[in-house]
């Protein structure tokens, strides 16, 4: 690997530019909502296929604006950065592999990830160091080592050397949305089961009996006023614990009067051997809710109300945008479906008084219900 040099230059790695930035809406708590129809079972995602690196061909440009996010394609292909702090992966340390987004190769593991606090996510070393090629980048009238991916030449972030000592002494600063994630649970149904061996020898593989059995998903949904979505959630089949809080916007410990950008939105635990997330979203989220309206509920109006599905790593995002494909095809409402699915960003939890309102004021301010999937949407 090619030396790394100009250690007098590091303060400036925290350095940053483009992201997007959350809009944040006045809001105001009001009355009822509308609501939608009915339709046969939909049918889960399709699960995906292992990976096969001497079979992947890159992508024309075209075809990656159709398959990334504006955010991905940039990173990626243009060698922007993501704002610090707003990565999906920043703060986020859950046993498993980390791929490059386009070509699907492994490139860094949850092993060798640690919070260096420089805003995005920190690796001490690549799986595959001929996977991770370093290159001179002297934009920005600085001297830094560019680290890009060597199947799809994606832009990944760089690389510095004031890193833990005792691991090597590097940092690879890689960019959130130049990855996908793959939990350690599925990593062998994807195809990556050669990657298991550092986990087993670290005691986390196989997962353990009693693990499983214990095992807890966490979903963060939005859509409307928190109170009322809290009060059906709870008591679904399934689900274990509920808080609310406010998610997807510009600010940390965001706050009733300061949460700019932010939905109201709870954050749900639930045994996925008792409730799926698709069931969750499809059966319970889309019912008690009317996704057709942006940034409303009834007479609350403002991207506090927006309807939102947040998700924490790639497999709940692409549960979520089926879940939204599957309501739509079924013609659950009147009107096309306005949900969003947004990464979890700066969740905080509400103040105490927010927390289960309507248990302690009963016959307080709602607007969801349950709809009737039976019912025609023109009388719901």
């Amino acid at each position: 690997m090619q030396k790394l040099m100009i250690a007098w230059l590091l303060p400036l790695a925290l350095l940053a530019a483009c992201a997007s930035n959350e809009d944040s809406s006045t809001q105001t708590r009001g009355g009822s909502s509308n609501a939608p129809k009915p339709a046969e079972t939909p049918q889960p995602a399709a699960a995906a296929q292992p990976f096969d690196k001497d079979k992947f061909v890159k992508p024309s440009a075209e075809e990656l604006r159709k398959k990334l996010t504006d955010l991905q394609y940039r990173v990626t292909q243009e060698s922007a950065t993501e704002h610090r702090f707003t990565g999906e992966y920043d703060k986020h340390f859950e046993p498993g592999i980390y791929l490059d987004i386009v070509s699907g190769v492994p490139l860094f593991s949850s092993l060798d990830k640690y919070d260096s606090g420089c805003g995005w996510p920190a690796f001490t070393r690549p799986i595959d160091e001929e996977e991770v090629i370093e290159l001179e980048d002297t934009s920005h009238g600085m001297v830094r080592t560019e680290v890009r991916s060597g199947t799809a030449d994606s832009h990944l972030g760089h690389v510095f050397n004031d890193g833990p000592r005792e691991q090597g002494g590097l940092r690879y600063c890689i960019n959130s949305a130049a990855l996908e994630f793959v939990p350690l649970a599925d990593m062998e149904a994807r195809g990556y089961g050669k990657y298991l061996k550092r986990f087993e020898q670290e005691g986390l593989w196989p997962l353990k009996e009693k693990a499983m059995t214990e095992k807890t998903e966490t979903a963060i949904i939005a859509g409307g006023c928190f109170w009322g979505m809290e009060d059906i959630l709870r008591e679904i089949p399934g689900v274990i614990d509920t808080e609310v809080g406010y998610c997807g916007g510009d600010n940390e410990n965001a706050t009733y009067k300061n949460h700019p950008g932010h939905a109201e939105a709870v954050k749900v635990e639930f045994d996925p051997a008792k409730l799926s997330l698709q069931s969750l979203l499809e059966d319970w989220f889309f019912r008690m809710h009317n996704p057709t309206t942006k940034n409303r509920q009834g007479n609350d109006v403002g991207s506090s109300y927006r309807s939102t599905i947040f998700y924490f790593n790639d497999r709940q995002k692409k549960t979520a945008e089926q879940a939204i494909k599957n309501i739509d095809a079924a013609r659950r409402w009147d009107a096309p479906i306005v949900t969003t699915v947004e990464p979890v960003k700066n969740w905080s939890s509400a103040e105490e008084y927010h927390q289960d309102y309507l248990e302690k004021n009963p016959g307080g301010y709602t607007c969801h219900w349950l709809r009737d999937w039976d019912t025609e949407p023109s009388k719901k």
